[in-house]
């Protein structure tokens, strides 16, 4: 389990067992060992959760898996919470072939019905449909899309002769001062940029009121909002961990190992995220009255 664990193929454990011990155990066995840790992910899965996380963030990964007799991609959805202490948990990992509204909105119920009553602040990318179940499930949590992405999407429009003056002018909108300063910053942006790259003023003034909830909050919380790292990074573990294995028979084959994983990489999380301890006076300033929900 421990080699399972770490990312090693079942073609690699049934070699290593062989050659540390001179014992032949074949694949099949290995598998139903594994299969014993099932009852195990499922209670994690279901188990109850904190009544408020001061932020959560959503993410997707994708695999490859079977079914019948065909290679489909499945995305396997992870919801990183940082809890009152400061400590990241994964809150847990959920499967589709298809990202959608209803996909997501079966996410938060499932959050809600484990105990979760209220999340301040949840961030993301720009997926479709995200804000809103977000926002049915959840009606008081503010969304935040990630900084990071939305630069990264407006360079998809921009020749490399170009990119680096308009990251510049980009920078001058989400590093403002304030709300008032982004604004003008934008449009400044806009009489200079948007006739030759209109696509990208499009897609900030569609999503600017979730570009820009950050600005709502002091230093100390705009650091921890402004992008989706915390989770990404997370899935760049994941990935290590999962390198050996380019198919996945089942969805139970992949919650078992991302199961696992998530058990590995968690043991480092024993800290606080940097700076907890200057933004969780600045939590109960803006958050108050929802403390104690």
């Amino acid at each position: 389990m421990a080699m399972y664990a770490k990312g090693m193929s079942q073609r690699d454990i049934e070699d290593t067992i062989r050659e540390i011990y001179g014992a032949d155990v074949s694949q099949g066995m290995i598998s139903r060992i594994i299969d014993k840790i099932l009852p195990e992910v499922n209670e994690w899965q279901n188990r109850p959760l904190a009544s408020v996380y001061p932020v959560i963030f959503f993410d997707g990964i994708v695999f490859n898996s079977r079914k019948d007799n065909r290679i489909i991609t499945k995305c396997v959805y992870s919801v990183l919470g940082i809890n009152m202490e400061g400590h990241k948990e994964i809150l847990g990992t959920w499967i589709s072939e298809n990202e959608s509204a209803s996909f997501y909105a079966s996410i938060c119920a499932d959050l809600k019905n484990r105990g979760v009553k209220d999340i301040f602040i949840a961030c993301h990318d720009n997926l479709t449909g995200l804000c809103e179940a977000i926002t049915s499930i959840f009606p008081k949590t503010k969304n935040q899309l990630c900084i990071v992405h939305q630069i990264r999407n407006s360079c998809k429009f921009v020749p490399y002769k170009d990119r680096k003056t308009v990251c510049a002018d980009l920078k001058k909108i989400y590093g403002a001062v304030n709300l008032e300063d982004a604004e003008y910053a934008l449009e400044e942006f806009r009489e200079k940029w948007n006739g030759k790259y209109p696509n990208i003023l499009k897609s900030w003034d569609k999503n600017w009121a979730e570009l820009t909830t950050f600005f709502e909050y002091p230093q100390e919380i705009r650091r921890i909002i402004y992008t989706t790292n915390a989770v990404e990074g997370y899935h760049r573990m994941v990935r290590k961990f999962t390198k050996s294995k380019s198919i996945f028979p089942t969805d139970d084959s992949i919650r078992k190992v991302i199961y696992l994983s998530a058990s590995e990489i968690s043991k480092k999380w024993n800290m606080p995220v940097r700076d907890w301890g200057m933004a969780y006076p600045q939590f109960i300033i803006y958050f108050e009255d929802r403390f104690a929900a």
